[in-house]
């Protein structure tokens, strides 16, 4: 037993959260050979950010992969990701939306 009971209340009032905007999203980095294409960082509502989410080209379609780390048994874990669906889509959406925008953008440039 590790001390833990889970059906205890939790020490805060359970609430229902707003729903976070994204306030910026920056690239850090862009690749031009590989599936990997950009780095970016994303801000919420002017004061929480979030770094190293990757633009990676999958053999379908583009995606956006949260920041992760290797565990002791060598799989990859999201150190932060969103808790449904719908709030990945639109973190997605707006992360590819920018970058298309941007190479757009930068082509002929």
């Amino acid at each position: 037993m590790n001390g833990f009971d889970e059906n205890a209340e939790t020490p805060f009032d359970k609430r229902e959260c707003e729903k976070m905007k994204i306030t910026d999203i920056k690239f850090r980095k862009f690749f031009d050979e590989g599936n990997l294409k950009a780095i970016v960082s994303v801000t919420f509502d002017d004061c929480l950010v979030v770094h190293d989410i990757k633009v990676v080209q999958g053999s379908a379609r583009r995606f956006v992969a949260m920041p992760s780390r290797k565990d002791e048994t060598g799989i990859f874990r999201d150190i932060v990701h969103p808790i449904n669906s719908a709030v990945r889509d639109e973190i997605e959406g707006a992360i590819l939306d920018a970058y298309e925008r941007y190479i757009a953008a930068n082509e002929n440039a």
